[in-house]
């Protein structure tokens, strides 16, 4: 597969806004109306904190098939000072042609230009089980915590060289826009595209019943609704739940393939609300 990785153009990004709206059409939220990353692509690129030189398109065969974006983003620590650091997200594949190797060439290309650039590193909200994979770790191993104090799994740092963020332990923060995009919105913009059918989800009760009694109250206090929501938690989580065992884990796992409902593969949000729409049954 020869994919070409360049800089997104202003003549790109109709294109780049309806792939995005591709990507994450498959939502979790049961009263979410529709998704709004492409809402936020199109906001990114006119805020201050917009980094175009990290802007990147994947092509194949003169077709737009997948999308990183960056924006600056800092940790702040107790006394006050602010780092510079980056954040990406929406990172978006096509669907079709995700599980490819895509979303790992955009985050290699654009990884190694930010070190060129000599940023820090990068901090982004994304899948436990996906983005280890591509040398991510724990935030909380650097002392780094979320706006409000919190650690989570889904909070990760992927420092850009050694020792980037040795004595920096703080309070992470990214530019307001991405907690600002309205129902009102995002149903307004979408009206430029072509309408789409809602994304049916499949209801949690097609994996509780065929779980033994304990694992099946295990699994439905967390909460999830549907097997997506499922999918946002990586298989240690669910292991590790009160009245799970090899066997229930197994049956989940075989569960959400033949629904086609696949773990660790979604793309990078960026935000905590995000990670709360992905991770939603999780208390994180």
């Amino acid at each position: 597969m020869n994919v070409i990785i360049r800089r997104e153009t202003p003549a790109d990004h109709r294109a780049v806004e309806e792939l995005t709206r591709e990507a994450f059409w498959a939502f979790w939220e049961p009263d979410q109306i529709l998704c709004n990353e492409h809402l936020l692509v199109h906001r990114l690129r006119s805020v201050s904190s917009f980094v175009p030189e990290l802007d990147f398109v994947a092509e194949l065969d003169g077709r737009i098939v997948g999308h990183i974006i960056y924006t600056k983003s800092k940790i702040v620590d107790n006394a006050g000072k602010a780092y510079e650091t980056l954040t990406f997200g929406p990172l978006s594949v096509l669907p079709e042609y995700q599980n490819n190797g895509i979303g790992q060439k955009l985050m290699k290309h654009s990884f190694e230009e930010a070190r060129r650039l000599g940023h820090r590193a990068v901090l982004i909200f994304g899948h436990p089980d996906y983005y280890p994979r591509a040398g991510f770790l724990r935030a909380s191993a650097f002392g780094v915590v979320t706006s409000d104090g919190n650690t989570l799994d889904a909070f990760m740092v992927y420092p850009l060289y050694d020792g980037a963020l040795d004595g920096i332990r703080g309070r992470y923060h990214i530019d307001p826009v991405y907690e600002q995009l309205t129902e009102e919105d995002t149903l307004e913009f979408d009206k430029q595209f072509p309408p789409k059918a809602a994304f049916i989800r499949t209801p949690i009760s097609v994996l509780l019943e065929q779980l033994e009694p304990e694992s099946r109250n295990a699994l439905a206090e967390t909460g999830c609704q549907t097997l997506e929501m499922m999918t946002s938690k990586s298989e240690d989580e669910i292991a590790s739940q009160p009245g799970m065992n090899k066997e229930a884990v197994e049956i989940v796992r075989s569960v959400l393939r033949k629904h086609g409902v696949r773990r660790g593969k979604r793309l990078a949000r960026s935000t905590l609300s995000g990670v709360l729409r992905l991770i939603r049954c999780n208390n994180m």
